[in-house]
């Protein structure tokens, strides 16, 4: 469902992403993670089309990005942090707008459930500035999803929510995986990605580090079988020791 190959991403002298692939199929929700600076966001930009790859390709649904953004665009949603709204439009006026674009005739009875499982069925006629932080985020989460889109890329979706925010968020993403969308999920918090993900990829200056399934990826970097992801991340991304070189006697 989302095919990326030998992605580099370029700004100037310096390379953000450096000849990455990789590939999540329906059904998977796939864990980004890495430092800071390690390439992610650049990489699910570039996914999303929002910036161009200086080299590489990305398939969504089978098609190239390049070529046909139009097609490519209409099965995904990019779903950021700091959410964007339009200040003099209601909640439903959003998921109207978001409609029209999309092509959703029937989005009246989708915008339903989706409001009601963001805990949002009574907030149909506020103003973004009538809503909280974390209000506006099931808000542009909801509008993400309104079209059925069959790969997602949320970028820390659990920015400003709640906990009971927060655990209605997992449930969603494991809903969405189980109705097979293919998802990336870019976070810092690593106890969600192990919560949720069923793969992980770890990046690290801009290159590709580890990719896989959180077992597979556990059995290669963990210390030991209880290992958790946090000390999984640790392992792959920290540089080896210096060892300083003995003079001879």
């Amino acid at each position: 469902m989302i095919e990326v190959t030998s992605l580099t991403k370029r700004y100037g002298e310096f390379t953000a992403v450096r000849d990455l692939s990789f590939t999540v199929r329906p059904g998977e929700v796939m864990g980004l993670v890495g430092p800071n600076g390690a390439g992610k966001t650049t990489t699910l930009r570039c996914a999303a089309g929002i910036i161009p790859p200086s080299l590489g390709t990305v398939r969504i649904g089978g098609i190239d990005l390049a070529a046909d953004p139009v097609a490519a665009k209409q099965q995904l949603a990019f779903l950021a942090d700091e959410p964007k709204l339009f200040d003099h439009l209601t909640v439903e006026q959003h998921l109207n707008f978001v409609a029209r674009i999309y092509g959703v005739a029937d989005w009246r009875d989708r915008a339903g459930p989706l409001l009601a499982e963001m805990e949002m069925a009574d907030k149909r006629d506020l103003l973004p500035a009538e809503l909280s932080r974390g209000m506006k985020q099931k808000l542009v989460i909801a509008c993400g999803l309104l079209h059925s889109p069959r790969v997602i890329f949320f970028d820390e979706p659990l920015t400003g929510l709640d906990p009971g925010g927060i655990r209605r968020m997992k449930e969603t993403i494991r809903r969405l995986g189980r109705e097979g969308a293919a998802l990336i999920l870019s976070s810092h918090l690593l106890s969600l990605l192990e919560e949720v993900c069923t793969h992980v990829l770890i990046l690290k200056t801009g290159e590709k580090v580890a990719d896989g399934t959180i077992a597979d990826i556990r059995a290669r970097y963990a210390a030991h079988p209880d290992a958790s992801l946090e000390d999984v991340f640790f392992s792959a991304t920290e540089e080896p020791p210096v060892i300083p070189a003995v003079p001879r006697p």
